[in-house]
Parts: structure tokens; C-alpha cells; sequence
């Protein structure tokens, strides 16, 4: 990672900078990388995975997204490690699984790779939603703990070709945060006190860390 990540301010500096490090993949013949979209909870990370990979096919790449959020643990596992009243946070994930998948995607090991997605409206992540075709040239690794230095999480970055920090207002992404609770479930003073509690917890840690991505991306 670089002492002075790079600011890019509109979708097709991403798209460009992403294409950069795709070819300097090719020319020393590497046939995959791994771009990570990192950011706090709220930041945007996944609308940006998405118009990020919408634009790389318009130019032809194979393209998937492996998202974090798929190794959270279950709703069971939390609950007997008495850590379900702050899921999301780090040790609520199975990180271990997270580096040994994309290890396997980094390597290609020349045929498919699954991965788990996570469904919201359950809170659970959900087996093989995620599939990595054999000829995907770019995998978009998204999630909020890429640049971590705890624990395993510090083996994340080092699999990454190039890694992003999305970086937006916090009054927006609270704002983010609520709708995106109540839009689950949650009532409107439960979705304020998770986002400025557990999430605001977490987004410090996603902070603390941001120094080491390459680029930090500012869209709005």
C-alpha cells in the first residue's frame, strides 16, 4: 500500500485506475486481480462495486464481486459467543474462511469459485451465492475490514492488487445508515442507535486503517 493514497474524485478515475492495474497484471503475466473497495458501514461501497463493475463490461472485462459481508457468522454462532448486539464489528466475521477464499481467487486454480453472499433481510449469510467464473479477469473485493491490521485481517491487504477507501461525509452516511435499517426492519429509534453506536464503532476501526489503501475514492 502507498504512504499517499491517491484522491479520485469521479467514477471514471476508479474505472481508469482500475484498468491500469489490470494491465500491469497482464504485461507481467498475471491473468486475475483483485481490486478492494474498502469503507465504513453507510460509506457506499457496494453502489460503487456495482457502477464499478456496470462500467468495466462496457469495456469488455470479465468482471465479479466478492463481497465480505457473505463470511459474517451466523445469527447462532453470535449469540453463543454473546456478540450479537454488536454484529458487524471484526471478530463477528469469519475472517479465516474470508483469507482462504481469496487466496483460492487469487490463484484461479483454473476453474470456478464460490462464495458465500448475505442475505439482509435475514441477517445470515447464504451459502455458494457468489460464483467466480474460471475466465474472470477482475474480482471487486468489497467490505469494510480490508485494510485492518488485526488479528488475520492484516493478511487481506497483501492479496489485493490495488485497494480503495471510499470516503463520504458522516452526517450522509448515518443518514445512509438509518434508512438502510429501517428499510430492514428495524424501527426508527432502533435503526439510529445501531448506526451511531455499533457502526459508528466500526467505522473508527475502517478509519484507524484507511492510510493503507492506494487510492481513496470521494464521489459525492
Amino acid at each position: 500500500m502507498t504512504a499517499s493514497p491517491r484522491t479520485l474524485s469521479t467514477l471514471e478515475e476508479v474505472v481508469v485506475t482500475v484498468l491500469d492495474v489490470s494491465g500491469d497484471a497482464a504485461r507481467s503475466g498475471r491473468d486475475r486481480v483483485l481490486i478492494g473497495i474498502a469503507g465504513a458501514p453507510g460509506a457506499g461501497k457496494s453502489t460503487l462495486s456495482a457502477a464499478l463493475v456496470s462500467r468495466l463490461r462496457e469495456h469488455g472485462e470479465r468482471v465479479a464481486v466478492l463481497p465480505m459481508d457473505g463470511f459474517h457468522l451466523s445469527q447462532r454462532r453470535l449469540v453463543e459467543l454473546g456478540r450479537r448486539d454488536r454484529m458487524g464489528a471484526p471478530d463477528t466475521f469469519d475472517v479465516d474462511g474470508f483469507v482462504a477464499t481469496l487466496r483460492r481467487v487469487r490463484a484461479g486454480y483454473g476453474g470456478e469459485t464460490t462464495a458465500p453472499g448475505f442475505d439482509r433481510t435475514v441477517e445470515e449469510a447464504v451459502p455458494h451465492a457468489v460464483t467466480i467464473a474460471a475466465d474472470t479477469r477482475i474480482v471487486v473485493v468489497e467490505g469494510n475490514y480490508l485494510l485492518l491490521e488485526i488479528g488475520s485481517w492484516v493478511e487481506v491487504a497483501a492479496l489485493l492488487d490495488h485497494a480503495m477507501v471510499v470516503e463520504v461525509a458522516r452526517e450522509l452516511r448515518l443518514e445512509r445508515l438509518v434508512a438502510r435499517h429501517i428499510r430492514f426492519g428495524k424501527s426508527e429509534s432502533d435503526a439510529r442507535a445501531w448506526a451511531l453506536g455499533p457502526d459508528d464503532a466500526n467505522a473508527r476501526l475502517v478509519e484507524q486503517s484507511a492510510h493503507r489503501a492506494d487510492s481513496r475514492v470521494k464521489l459525492d
